[in-house]
This record gives C-alpha cells, structure tokens and sequence, in this order.
C-alpha cells in the first residue's frame, strides 16, 4: 500500500487563503534582494513574488549586478532597515562566490525585527526558548511544522531523525521538533552509519540535496518521510528520497516537486505578516 502523499501545495494554498484577510488588513510590504543571476534564485524568487500577488501584499525585488561589493550590499541592508514602509525583507541565498564570506556579516546586520527569513542569531537563539518564541522562524522549517500539523502528524513522542544539519533547516527543525516534545537525533556528513540511524526514525526529515540518498533499505516501514532536500538532475528536480521506492513502505511521504518548497514559500509570507503585527505592537 503506497504511503499518503504530503501535499504542499495543498498546505500552503490554505495557509495563504488564511492570511489574505489579514494581508489587507495590515498591508505588509516585503523586499527581496537579489544579488547575480543564479537560475534556481531566479526560480525561487519568481515563486516568492507570484505568492505575494496571490494574497495582495506589497511587495519589491530588488536584482542587484553579481559585481555587487560587500559595502553596497551593506549600504542596501542598512536602508532597508532604516526604511519604514519595509516591512521585512530577505537577501536571497546563496550570493555569487566572490561574497560568500559576506555572508554572517550580512545575516547579523539584516534588523531583527525585519529578518523574515528567520536566519539571523536573534530569532534563530529565541527558538531555543520555547515554542511560544518561534515568532520568526526559519520558513523552510516552519513550513514543515505546519505541514505536520495540518495533516495531523503528531510529533510528541516519536523519534525524528534529521538528516542534515545547516542552520537554516537542520538546526533549527531539530528545535522547533524538540519544542514539540520529539526525541530528536541530528545526522550530518561524519555520522557513522547513517542507515542505522535512519532506520530509527517514526520521522525521517532529509534535508542534503544529494538525490536518491535515502533508499528503502534506510527507512523504517511505517515512518513518516519528509524530503526538504532538492537537486537538478538531468531528469529533473529530484529530492533525497528515492520516491517511487520509498513511498511503497513509508507511511506518509512528501514529493520533490511539490512538497516542502511551495511550503517555504507561504511560511516566509507569514513571517512577513506576523512582524508587521509584531512592528505595529511595538509602536
């Protein structure tokens, strides 16, 4: 019996359809940077500005030369944050090679008020606090959260096994997990014997970008699979999961197209109503 498809699409239309009304409300207004003209940017940016016009938000895209330096980067951010009609804004990953080192200096300077995609070290340190202080989190954990919970997934309790340990999924999903009462195990490129880890998993989470490295000998009958990890193939857009295999003994399993990423994309507009609710407070 093949496992319940997870759709994102699905997911992240309804969350979209419950943020309309408070979109008009609030008339948030998000920015998105853009530096270069790296294709699967380009993609994801196009998802992002065509999500805003669903819902009516406000919203910029502000494509910048790859010869951008690290202080015009820096003097863009700055105004950005000075900027009052910005709601919240991001700086799309990743930056062409020769700003990569600009990266934490630039994360750390993006307002944390404004830091809708949740990377920076205030909204990222406050998760550790509690689920009640998950006020900006990550979008693409976020994204998997609500999944989870729309199809009534419940986590307390279970084993969640993440594979892959960047601080902009794995990190913080093993947190927001924790917060919800998951025992949570991390697994990254020097775990010994990663199947024997995987194969413990009520919740399988990969999230590497090496398509096909999760097959069916590495996943629990049963379990729960949710594939954040995305590379292009000659084929196509492919995840971690070996799809067509691992769907015939998971339980539930998200596709790759289709599944977390239009997920990202909602939970970033969220974040961006959520800090205009949280900059409004404040004033």
């Amino acid at each position: 019996m093949s496992a319940l498809l997870l759709s994102g699409k699905e997911v992240a239309d309804h969350l979209l359809k419950t943020l309309k009304p408070m979109v008009k409300k609030l008339d948030p207004n998000l920015v998105v940077v853009q530096v270069g003209d790296d294709p699967a940017s380009a993609s994801y940016i196009r998802q992002k500005m065509r999500s805003c016009e669903d819902v009516g938000m406000r919203h910029e895209h502000r494509h910048l030369p790859a010869e951008t330096t690290k202080e015009e980067l820096l003097t863009l951010v700055k105004e950005l944050n000075e900027d009052e009609g910005v709601t919240g804004f991001i700086v799309q990953l990743p930056l062409p090679s020769r700003l990569k080192d600009a990266v934490p200096e630039m994360i750390r300077s993006i307002d944390p008020a404004k830091d809708v995609d949740g990377f920076g070290p205030v909204n990222l340190g406050k998760m550790f606090l509690g689920q009640e202080f998950e006020t900006l989190p990550p979008a693409t954990p976020a994204g998997v959260i609500e999944m989870l919970d729309y199809y009534k997934i419940n986590v307390e309790g279970k084993h969640a096994v993440i594979v892959g340990h960047s601080n902009i999924v794995g990190k913080p999903l093993a947190v927001m997990l924790l917060n919800r009462n998951a025992t949570v195990t991390v697994c990254h490129i020097h775990t010994k014997d990663l199947a024997a880890q995987t194969r413990q998993a009520d919740i399988l989470c990969t999230a590497v970008g090496k398509a096909g490295l999760i097959t069916t000998d590495m996943v629990k009958p049963g379990a729960v699979v949710i594939d954040i990890g995305t590379s292009r193939t000659e084929e196509g857009l492919k995840g971690d999961v070996d799809f067509d295999a691992v769907k015939e003994i998971a339980s539930a399993i998200t596709p790759v197209p289709g599944g977390v990423g239009p997920m990202t994309v909602a939970s970033l507009i969220r974040n961006c109503v959520r800090a205009k609710e949280l900059q409004l407070s404040v004033q």
